[in-house]
């Protein structure tokens, strides 16, 4: 149960403390530079906890099986940081801008679930969209 959990554990304690670092990047600076920085502690970082949990750890090697996906994500990952500095700097509020997102996302991840890896739409999936919807509607008003 614990392999289970805790990486959604992991996801919702790292997903609180990024909002609240994205909410608390300098007014003045621009998120870009601002970027560069983050990018650079989280490649160090990662290489130090590659290393410490593979003791026989080969980057090299481990890179030669890459394929489009990390490339991809990179720009991806850009875009969402950007997406929430900006969004903070806009006057989102840091209660509701990260629910309004995931809301939207939900309802999108079950059609691109259908579409790309042909997982079923059920009754419950589709109550779910109208709760997102619903709960949309009132978080906004």
């Amino acid at each position: 149960m614990f392999s289970y959990l805790w990486p959604i554990l992991l996801v919702v304690l790292s997903n609180t403390a990024y909002q609240i670092c994205a909410k608390s990047v300098p007014e003045g600076i621009n998120p870009l530079a601002s970027l560069t920085v983050t990018y650079a502690v989280g490649a160090v970082v990662s290489a130090v906890l590659y290393f410490a949990l593979n003791r026989d750890g080969n980057l090299i090697k481990e890179y030669q099986q890459l394929n489009w996906a990390p490339v991809v994500l990179g720009f991806v990952i850009v875009g969402l940081e950007v997406g929430f500095i900006y969004a903070y700097k806009a006057g989102w509020q840091v209660s509701t801008a990260s629910i309004v997102q995931s809301s939207f996302l939900a309802v999108t991840l079950i059609f691109v679930g259908f579409l790309l890896y042909r997982e079923a739409i059920t009754v419950n999936k589709v109550i779910g969209i109208a709760i997102c919807l619903i709960g949309l509607f009132f978080i906004n008003k």
